[in-house]
């Protein structure tokens, strides 16, 4: 099989979480590859996997605007999106990060934590 990729994907096993609805559901997957421009992911099922997703792999700390370009059981290949979304991606995790931080502090001085 011909690969059309642009890029080298390196060959990974990371965990991820799929933004999935508008409505801020998600879906855990596993990262199986990953290159700058794209990236094959695996779910327990693909069924009902929209055509635009947004990628977070906590390991790498990013999110990636991505459309699915490909699906096969339960895997489904991704292009990640260029441009301003990228950014206002980019700065949505760093806020959830930022607001996870201090809900943890607040639960430390309040002593439940």
């Amino acid at each position: 099989m011909d690969d059309r990729r642009r890029t080298q994907r390196e060959k990974v096993v990371y965990g991820g979480s799929a933004l999935v609805s508008d409505r801020g559901a998600t879906r855990d997957c596993v990262v199986r590859n990953l290159s700058e421009t794209g990236a094959t992911i695996e779910f327990g099922s693909a069924a009902g996997l929209p055509e635009q997703i947004a990628l977070t792999i906590p390991r790498k700390a990013r999110t990636y605007p991505s459309t699915v370009v490909w699906r096969r059981g339960n895997k489904a290949g991704l292009a990640f999106r260029t441009g301003d979304n990228c950014e206002l991606a980019e700065q949505l995790r760093k806020s959830e990060k930022k607001k996870r931080e201090l809900q943890r502090k607040i639960k430390i001085l309040l002593g439940e934590g």
